[in-house]
């Protein structure tokens, strides 16, 4: 039996992957073994951190909020606000 050679179809993939590591440094955008690898990386801690960045977001928000409220009134704070809201 022949030798089968990866041809176009693999080309193709591997194309594909190297372009989206285009950026990497080092062997992490020369071989398709390591890139596959940094890609599973980088797409994991990209969604990670799209929950982290709503986290952190809200509490500069509720930061913010809270030195605006405690710079009107001496004594009252965020979390007398929110209760208060909610009441109404």
């Amino acid at each position: 039996m022949t030798r089968i050679k990866w041809g176009y179809i693999a080309r193709r993939r591997r194309k594909k992957i190297s372009l989206f590591a285009s950026s990497f440094r080092g062997a992490h955008s020369r071989l398709t073994r390591t890139i596959t690898q940094q890609r599973i990386r980088a797409l994991v801690s990209a969604h990670r951190d799209r929950d982290r960045k709503k986290r952190d977001f809200r509490r500069l928000w509720i930061t913010r909020i809270n030195a605006v409220i405690r710079g009107v009134g001496v004594s009252y704070s965020y979390s007398r606000l929110i209760h208060n809201l909610y009441k109404k």
